[in-house]
């Protein structure tokens, strides 16, 4: 049977899926890897029905040669007929095809083949990930990625999500290494030269993409119980001491999410594993989810805080995965974006309520910030699409998967009720547990919960791409009114079709100052603004947006503007977070003045990091864009006197009373001060703290980065030495990419140059791209690094992780102030198109031109505005 999409057409996907003639039930999987040779061997018996008489059977297999393969007909261990079968391979279409020597019936049936492939060095598959011991010594781990389509490059299968099967999974692992999979170890048995088979328990049905194997010089530590679930960190030797606080992290998720579902844990056990070589965050394989070390592994004694948030962040995001995405699973890979946006939203669920005083709903504000800012370019993309071949899939895994799907699910949850959308969910996962289902079920499910119309709501925000502008006004009454246009920086570009839809259902909540809130689900036409709880008063200065959580801006009267700037102490954290992330994308658009701007800035107090980020980051972009030298000083003038008195009143060193979140906002300070205003003060402390910590006192964790920015900004080659070296030497995961980021913050060409052959030399491929996007994001090297990257591009780029490419290239956005060299970035990477990602960077590239049309704007206005800006705070 042929799927077909809801306007009845051929679905895109049914050109790349496996005929619907057999349906899998259970593999029998025995994989021998040979680490130090870098090749495997196997065999698998896929326990299956077939739905019609066969006389061929196909299924996926990349980069493997099938030496034998024969079909067994009827239940196995009855003794059925073998047939043997001839294996075709289908390379160009990574497919198995088994010719059978004669026609075998509709029924049950086995297939049986032997396989052998190679450990890969791309970190997708099965692949070889290295690492050096004490000893001096290198040492080899075989591990597994398969999401999305990459379990056929380990065995031969059928890769396709809504294939589901239980795995028993069995190794034969080499003298002296370890070994982990989905299930827990049910058998082990000796093999020649101190060897050993080992067999895994059986899995519930699930997904080849989550299944998982490792095999290396790796040790666990002892499980922590946790209702009745062992839960272990994997890891290398000398790393115990950095494990104890993803054990945390994981027993509160596990106890947290078991609650919240009102489902038991699917799996027998749960081992977090730390891999030194990894392409993404964390991958949630089933009771074995795999992380990079710097995701899992760190010392909460130095460690910043926000280095904490990102492990506990991601510890939750990947066990949440474990009901949303591995219970129950999307059928084909357009519905990917709500596996990662849910199990987003439940990240921040569970971590909130896993350290409230983070205040993890108004850091998410940042995140949310960077999914507004691409989905307001005509190259964004609807969060859900129609998928043809499995590769497009990988361009799934952005901004507006993560960020803006799990705020257009908080923007649900929130006009819903908590409670309610929370009903749906359990229903909705106990309906579909162990099956597969379409976005269309869940959006039934809150529904039903809510009498809400979810479905049409939420089509609205996911099958178009963009955002509404929310305005705010009044009408002839005096009455509070709200529209809604869509918001783009500008124009589409000449040529090009804007992907930003017109209309939205977008669930308003408001708030007055003065008492009283108001509801309305906000359709094409004007809405008025009807407000409860008032008593016979007004609501006063209107709060559209109220909490925050809304995936929109709001656009304010220059009037209203002036009320709630002179409130701000009055508003939420989010509602102050939105109303200058607002303004400054209204700037960016040119539809509001620098100066007003600048005026809403000058009016922010208090130690709220995330809102003061709103100051930081646009002042930073100046900075960045601003070609001029008298352009620049006037900046770092007023950046200093906007953010002195803050630092000033904060200190450099803790204090009592400071909040969990106060550090942050001190490393933020501290590096926009010395970075952007280039205050002697500031530098001077900085270079201080660093060569303190050259004679063994450690720099402080929570602004260790910052410190180390202030220094690489304002250094020369002495210092990229040592930060080479401690790079080189880091004794955690995050020091060592503390130090790697800081490589790329120096102002010299020439180390610009020393950092990009580190990366081309030395650098683990993981984090290659996030270097080189510094270097091409630092706007003193930015040109210099793009010509470095045009002349090694084609021995460089083969060699990363395909899905970082698009993250790498994310950095030529700034290289804005010619306009000359932003066209000769658009020929090349014209001329280069990505394996995977394109849609990122045709993204990368519109917004790069925005920001020339920005930056030749503030050419004109920001050195009067910046003045002004002067003027007024020093009156």
């Amino acid at each position: 049977m042929t799927p077909t999409d809801q306007a009845g057409s051929a679905d895109p996907s049914s050109a790349y899926r496996l005929p619907y003639t057999v349906e899998p039930r259970r593999y029998e999987l025995r994989l021998a890897p040979d680490v130090d040779a870098a090749r495997f061997t196997g065999e698998v018996t896929i326990e299956a029905r077939a739905l019609e008489p066969l006389t061929e059977i196909v299924l996926h297999a990349a980069d493997l040669t099938a030496s034998a393969a024969s079909v067994t007909v009827g239940e196995p261990g009855a003794g059925g007929d073998e047939v043997q079968a001839t294996v075709s391979p289908a390379e160009a279409d990574e497919r198995l095809v088994l010719r059978l020597g004669r026609e075998v019936p509709a029924g049950p049936l086995s297939v049986a083949i032997r396989f052998d492939g190679v450990l890969n060095d791309l970190l997708h598959g099965f692949y070889r990930s290295t690492f050096v011991d004490d000893d001096g010594t290198t040492r080899t781990i075989a591990t597994t990625q398969f999401e999305a389509t990459d379990a056929r490059r380990a065995f031969p299968c059928f890769d396709e999500p809504d294939r589901k099967a239980v795995f028993s999974i069995t190794l034969d692992v080499p003298a002296g290494l370890q070994a982990f999979s989905n299930g827990p170890v049910e058998s082990e048995e000796p093999l020649a030269d101190g060897a050993r088979r080992v067999r895994f328990a059986d899995t519930i049905p699930m997904s080849t993409y989550l299944v998982a194997f490792v095999v290396g010089p790796l040790q666990a530590t002892e499980p922590v119980e946790s209702l009745g679930t062992p839960i272990r960190v994997v890891h290398r030797a000398g790393q115990a001491h950095l494990t104890s606080f993803a054990l945390e992290v994981a027993d509160h998720a596990l106890r947290f999410f078991s609650e919240w579902f009102a489902i038991p844990y699917p799996a027998q056990k749960l081992d977090l594993v730390a891999i030194p070589d990894f392409a993404f965050g964390a991958m949630e394989n089933l009771g074995c989810v795999t992380f990079r070390e710097s995701a899992l592994l760190v010392d909460p004694e130095h460690a910043a805080r926000v280095e904490l948030e990102r492990i506990a962040d991601v510890v939750a995001h990947e066990i949440a995965h474990m009901w949303f995405g591995d219970l129950v699973t999307m059928k084909w890979w357009n519905g990917i974006w709500l596996n990662e946006a849910f199990a987003t939203l439940m990240e921040l669920l569970c971590v909130d309520a896993f350290r409230p005083e983070w205040e993890r709903w108004s850091s998410f504000g940042r995140e949310r910030e960077m999914a507004l800012a691409t989905d307001a370019l005509h190259a964004t993309r609807p969060v859900e699409y129609a998928v043809g071949p499995p590769a497009e899939a990988q361009g799934m895994f952005d901004v507006l998967t993560y960020q803006k799907g799990a705020s257009v699910l908080r923007m649900l949850e929130r006009f819903v009720g908590g409670a309610t959308f929370r009903d749906g969910i359990r229903h909705y996962l106990d309906a579909h547990r162990l099956a597969n289902t379409e976005t269309a079920d869940l959006w039934d499910a809150l529904g039903a919960a809510s009498g809400e119309p979810v479905g049409p709501i939420m089509d609205s925000w996911i099958l178009q791409g963009g955002f509404p502008l929310v305005r705010v006004g009044e009408d002839a009454a005096g009455a509070t009114t709200v529209e809604q246009a869509p918001f783009a920086y500008g124009p589409a570009p000449s040529g090009t079709a804007s992907a930003i839809g017109e209309r939205w259902q977008v669930p308003v909540l408001a708030r007055g100052l003065g008492g009283g809130t108001a509801r309305v689900l906000l359709g094409a036409a004007p809405a008025t603004l009807a407000f409860e709880g008032t008593g016979e008063g007004r609501p006063g200065t209107v709060v559209a947006n109220a909490g925050g959580s809304g995936f929109y801006r709001v656009a304010y009267g220059e009037a209203h503007l002036h009320e709630l700037a002179s409130a701000l102490d009055a508003l939420d954290p989010l509602e102050r977070f939105n109303l200058f992330g607002d303004t400054w994308a209204a700037v960016v658009a040119g539809i509001s003045s620098l100066n007003s701007y600048l005026a809403l800035a000058e009016a922010l107090a208090g130690d709220d990091p995330d809102v003061w980020a709103q100051v930081t980051g646009p002042l930073g972009t100046l900075e960045a864009i601003s070609r001029a030298e008298d352009t620049r000083a006037a900046l770092g003038r007023y950046c200093g006197l906007v953010l002195g008195p803050v630092l000033g009143h904060l200190g450099w060193e803790a204090r009592p009373g400071d909040g969990e979140r106060t550090p942050a906002l001190r490393a933020q300070l501290i590096a926009s001060l010395g970075v952007v205003a280039g205050d002697p003060a500031v530098v001077d402390r900085a270079r201080a703290m660093f060569d303190d910590s050259r004679r063994g006192d450690e720099l402080p964790p929570d602004l260790a980065s910052a410190v180390l920015g202030v220094v690489a900004a304002h250094g020369g080659e002495p210092e990229f030495d040592v930060f080479a070296q401690r790079y080189r030497e880091a004794r955690t995961p995050q020091e060592e990419l503390r130090y790697l980021g800081a490589l790329g913050a120096f102002r010299d060409t020439a180390l610009a140059t020393r950092a990009f052959d580190m990366a081309r030399t030395e650098i683990r491929t993981q984090n290659v791209p996030f270097l080189v996007h510094a270097l091409l994001a630092n706007p003193r090297t930015g040109e210099a690094a793009w010509a470095l990257l045009v002349r090694h591009w084609d021995d460089l780029v083969p060699r990363l992780p395909h899905s970082l490419v698009p993250r790498m290239l994310e950095g030529v956005r700034l290289l804005c102030r010619d306009r000359a060299v932003a066209d000769s970035v658009t020929a090349f990477l014209a001329a280069h198109p990505l394996e995977v990602g394109q849609r990122t960077m045709d993204q990368t590239l519109e917004r790069l031109f925005v920001n020339v049309a920005f930056a030749a704007r503030m050419a004109a206005e920001a050195p009067a505005a910046l003045s002004a800006g002067v003027l007024r705070l020093r009156s």
